[in-house]
Parts: structure tokens; C-alpha cells; sequence
């Protein structure tokens, strides 16, 4: 654990009043990518290239009070339950980062929380963890087709030190992402963003994997295993794993990488999407897809939805950081 401190708390500024307009009124990119929480019925989208300038979000969704995370060091989303030992927490961020990950305070005990890592680090809550509710990340031309009545995150303004060149915080212009180069570079980590100071040649001990691969994490009682989209292709688009016991189903689709419980079917990948129990399935919403009978072989029998997964989706590098190369599945 190496823990630094960069800005002061909340120079970049979590939403914690969040406004939600129509999904269709999202005015930006259709390959933008969304953070999609669905809980109770209730479905909601987070677009990264606000969160961006904010990493938290507190909200309330389906009754239960919820927190939607972005580090874009680390390229982590992960959504929490805000719920411990009774009590509703708000979250802030810290200005620090742990191996260049969100560190998260709480307003309740002050306590720090390694964001991808969802655990307690410093404070009253140290050692605990916090419940990882299921999410998803797809395009947002996906999630307005797929939910043309959900509501999306309404861009919230204001000041981030993300929007400066400097430490100040600046006024956010949500048309530009000043993490694009870094996205698009060799390096990863704070040096590597800001381009200069120790660590802008931090290396990966890894040479089959480029640091920045997107990985979806699965944990489960005390196990994990994370699924670099790369490898999920080569494997053939599917890859059924098991974890701390639980089965899961990962799919990697044009519109993102998404995991499910797996009810113990033998899944193929095909054209529209992936096949099991004799279903064809789409590989965003976990749900059946109606095809002709000439097509499928048989004719269509409606099956329940698979149940997401609650998985983590980061970098490789922030996964081996906290878990270490044995944690990581290849084809």
C-alpha cells in the first residue's frame, strides 16, 4: 500500500445532490460509456465522461442508498452499498490515491476507503469492506436502447481540478477529457497522466498484458479472479469461471464486457449474441433473445434473465496491485 496525498478533499467534487433528466436527452456521444445500476425495477445511468471530473456520486436508488465510483487513473467503476454497521455513509473524495487508486472518505468517521479495492484503509472503518452492488458499463446508444425510459445523470457543473492545468479547480467543460492522452499513452498511474516525476516508467510484471487492458473483476468470499477482455476473445467471446464457490458467465460484446451468474448451462458464443440451454442470449442485458425456430433449432422458450454479477471494471494494473498476477485468467 502506498498512499500519497495530491489535493485537497473534494477539489474534485463529488455530486452528492444528483439530477436526472430524460435518457434521451443525453447530449453527447452515443459510444459514450455509461455506468448502468439497476435495483429494485429502478434503472439509472451514470455517464463517465461526467464522473470524470466528479469519481462519486451519492445516491439513493430503489430504496437502497448507493454510491457510483469512476477513477480514471485506474479506469475502476464500481458501485457500493453506502450502508455500514447501520449507518448511511456519504462519500468525498480524499485528494489521495492508494498505488494510484480513488482513496474515498467517508463524512460520518472520516474514514478512508481504497476505491477498487472496496475496503476500509484508515479511520474507524479500517479493515471493512463495503458491500459491491451489480452495475454494468456499455455505450450510451446501448443503454437508451436498451432502457428508453430510464433517466440519466444530469451533467452537474460547477469547478474540478480534473477541468485545470494546475492544482485550482476550474470550471468543467464536459465536451473536453483531459485523461484522453493518458488513455491513449504507454504509461499509466498519476506520474504518467501528469507526464513527469517518479513513476512516469512504472513497470508491469507482466509482458503478455498491456497495463491499461480493461479486466472485469469477480469477487466472492475471499476468492477472485479477474477476466482481461482480450483473453475472454480468445476464448472464443465466453468464459465460464467460478469463484469462492459462485459460478459466473463473462461476455465480452461490443457494447462492454459483462458477468452473470451462470445457472451451470454449456454457453457458446454466436452470431447476436451467446447460446445456452438451447437459448440464444444477449450479451449486455443477460436477457433471452426471440429468434425464428428455423434459426435456433427449436422453437423460442422464454427463460428468466441472468442475474448480473457484481463485478469490478479497472485496469489491468490496479487488479495486480491489489490481487496479484495469479488473479488473472488466460485463454
Amino acid at each position: 500500500m502506498t498512499v500519497i496525498e495530491v489535493l485537497p478533499k473534494d477539489a474534485i467534487p463529488p455530486v452528492y445532490e444528483p439530477t436526472f433528466e430524460p435518457v434521451e436527452a443525453y447530449p453527447y456521444e452515443p459510444d459514450d460509456d455509461v455506468i448502468v445500476v439497476e435495483i429494485d425495477g429502478e434503472v439509472r445511468g451514470y455517464p463517465i465522461r461526467y464522473l470524470t471530473y466528479h469519481e462519486i456520486v451519492d445516491d439513493e436508488l430503489g430504496g437502497v442508498p448507493i454510491a457510483v465510483t469512476w477513477c480514471p487513473l485506474c479506469g475502476s467503476v464500481l458501485v457500493f452499498d453506502r450502508r455500514v454497521d447501520g449507518q448511511t455513509l456519504t462519500f468525498g473524495v480524499s485528494g489521495k490515491l492508494d498505488d494510484d487508486t480513488l482513496v474515498m472518505y467517508d463524512h460520518e468517521t472520516g474514514s478512508e476507503w481504497k476505491q477498487s479495492l472496496s475496503e476500509g484503509i484508515a479511520g474507524e472503518h479500517e479493515g471493512t469492506r463495503l458491500d459491491v452492488l451489480p452495475s454494468s458499463v456499455t455505450t450510451y446508444e446501448r443503454f437508451r436502447e436498451d432502457h428508453p425510459d430510464a433517466a440519466v445523470l444530469e451533467a452537474p457543473g460547477g469547478a474540478s481540478e480534473t477541468a485545470s492545468e494546475t492544482d485550482e479547480p476550474a470550471q468543467v467543460d464536459y465536451s473536453e477529457n483531459n485523461f484522453d492522452d493518458y488513455f491513449e499513452s504507454d504509461g499509466f498511474g498519476l506520474a504518467a497522466h501528469r507526464g513527469d516525476g517518479p513513476g512516469v516508467e512504472r513497470e508491469f510484471p507482466l509482458d503478455w498484458l498491456d497495463p491499461k487492458t480493461v479486466v472485469v473483476g469477480l469477487e466472492h468470499d475471499g476468492d477472485a479472479v479477474g477476466l482481461p477482455r482480450p483473453e475472454v476473445e480468445a476464448a472464443g467471446g465466453v468464459v465460464s469461471v467460478t469463484v469462492g464457490g459462485a459460478a459466473a458467465v463473462v461476455v465480452a460484446t461490443a457494447h462492454g464486457t459483462h458477468a452473470f451468474h451462470d445457472p451451470g448451462y454449456d454457453w457458446e458464443a454466436t452470431r447476436g449474441g451467446f447460446r445456452g440451454d438451447g437459448a440464444l442470449w444477449d450479451g449486455v442485458t443477460g436477457e433471452t433473445v426471440d429468434e425464428p425456430a428455423a434459426h435456433s433449432g427449436e422453437a423460442y422458450r422464454q427463460r428468466d434473465p441472468l442475474e448480473r454479477f457484481p463485478a469490478i471494471r479497472l485496469f489491468a494494473f490496479g487488479w495486480v496491485d491489489n490481487h496479484g498476477t495469479d488473479a488473472l485468467f488466460r485463454a
